[in-house]
């Protein structure tokens, strides 16, 4: 009798050939299948000897696999996940689970589970970070869904996914969507990492810093608490020398920059759900401006801005390095900050119980926001008294308190000049807000009142009472 697979992937785009390999290497047999068939073939070509099994249609790929049949589907967001998902349901058997491992937009999710799930199959939305190498060696997994379709799930997931201390980098989240919704969270934060990186480069080549000096202070950077697989890949980039010209890769490359779409969906949420985005939100818009190259061409020759460029400070090259680290480490802390506060308010709102610590646990392998303060994530939300935002965890508060004032050195320093850096300010106007005791939202409250009658408590009445000014003053014309 011929064996049957242990697991099935549809869609061999690099990602899912990786997958593939992972789940292979572990022991598995797996079926694969892909709407063209000479990619199918091509692959199961290219890797002979494993325990691989092509298929070049739909019903040859069900019919090959072990029942609870487990199929992870690798395709584009959007409709070819749906068209995916219809073309399999009338192939499949009661209790069958369908596993989509793209980045889909976490509400589409709970759709499709809720579709799937009255058919009587099973599915799981889940969140696969750390790219290419990941997909290979072993991603962060971000799995959604029934507790009992995470158990069949369980021995695959924890095989294939990253281990830090011994320790699977994959946890069930809680229902639904909730998998995407932290995948689409994890992704806002890592928009956040890479524009904060971007930033402080800015900063140093205005400085006049040159790209050795930048591979050695990133690198020096990735020894300490900064560590990080972006802080890693930032100093090895800047090594990179272009064959063809012998010039650095990284001069080469045009400043345009691109977006699959989940870090909007991040700010998105954000603004649905009233959580301050600062530094997230300035991230992508970051990346909106960049992708405006040939108005900002025109802007640059038109627009003004600093006449007396002046980095050549009395600060040494030495003390601007260690102020933009300090801002960059504390920006980061707000990033993170925010994107985990995002995650409690809709964990509540969605009844998903999502236990930030276990979360940060599986973010230290594998994925590609993977860094030392984790770890520091991690104990701060395990702790027997979690702080209400990450900022106030002793830890970050100390390293807060110790860095504010280089931030906002860094962050005047950065203006003055004309350097743009959104997300560094942005940074620290959450921070600076957060802290306020008083805001100005009073004067915005009578402005409200003024002009709509929306009301306003007072600071001398008992607090949930509103009042209205009937008689502002008369307006002139």
């Amino acid at each position: 009798m011929e064996k049957k697979s242990d697991f099935g992937l549809i869609g061999l785009a690099v990602m899912g050939q990786n997958l593939v390999l992972n789940v292979e290497s572990r022991g598995f047999q797996v079926s694969v299948y892909n709407r063209t068939t000479s990619k199918m073939a091509d692959f199961i070509g290219e890797n002979p000897g494993k325990q691989l099994v092509g298929c070049e249609t739909l019903e040859e790929f069900v019919e090959s696999l072990a029942t609870p049949r487990k199929i992870q589907i690798m395709v584009q967001a959007g409709g070819p996940v749906d068209a995916v998902i219809k073309s399999l349901m009338p192939l499949l058997d009661p209790n069958d689970i369908i596993i989509d491992g793209g980045n889909s937009l976490y509400t589409d999710t709970e759709r499709r589970d809720k579709y799937v799930g009255e058919a009587g199959f099973r599915f799981i939305g889940a969140g696969v970070s750390g790219g290419e190498e990941g997909a290979l060696k072993g991603p962060s997994i971000m799995p959604g869904g029934p507790e009992s379709t995470w158990e069949v799930m369980k021995p695959i997931f924890e095989s294939i996914s990253a281990k830090v201390d011994g320790e699977p980098c994959v946890v069930h989240i809680g229902e639904g969507g909730a998998g995407h919704f932290v995948k689409m969270v994890h992704n806002g934060i890592e928009y956040g990492d890479m524009q904060l990186i971007c930033e402080a480069y800015n900063i140093f080549k205005a400085a006049g810093f040159s790209n050795e000096e930048l591979a050695e202070i990133f690198a020096d950077w990735n020894e300490g608490d900064l560590e990080s697989f972006l802080i890693e890949i930032t100093a090895n980039i800047f090594k990179q020398k272009d064959p063809e010209t012998g010039t650095d890769i990284v001069d080469l490359i045009v400043d345009k920059a691109g977006q699959k779409g989940t870090g909007r969906w991040t700010v998105m949420g954000s603004v649905e759900q009233a959580v301050p985005f600062s530094t997230i939100a300035g991230s992508v818009e970051a990346r909106i401006l960049s992708s405006m190259r040939n108005q900002r061409k025109v802007a640059s020759g038109v627009l003004q801005g600093p006449s007396n460029w002046d980095f050549n400070l009395e600060m040494s090259k030495e003390d601007l390095v260690k102020k933009v680290r300090n801002a960059l480490y504390a920006s980061k802390i707000v990033s993170y900050a925010q994107g985990l506060d995002l995650i409690t308010k809709v964990g509540v709102d969605k009844g998903w119980d999502l236990k930030l610590g276990e979360i940060a646990k599986i973010w230290r392998g594998g994925c590609i926001i993977r860094a030392r303060f984790l770890n520091r994530i991690t104990e701060a939300y395990q702790s027997d008294t979690p702080p209400t935002n990450l900022m106030l965890a002793d830890f970050f508060t100390k390293v807060l308190n110790e860095g504010q004032q280089d931030w906002r050195e860094v962050v005047a320093l950065a203006a003055t000049n004309g350097v743009p850096v959104p997300s560094f300010g942005g940074s620290l106007a959450y921070y600076d807000a957060y802290r306020a005791e008083r805001l100005p939202a009073n004067l915005l409250q009578a402005q409200r009142d003024f002009f709509g009658a929306h009301t306003y408590e007072r600071t001398d009445k008992p607090e949930g009472e509103f009042f209205h000014t009937e008689d502002w003053p008369e307006l002139i014309s």
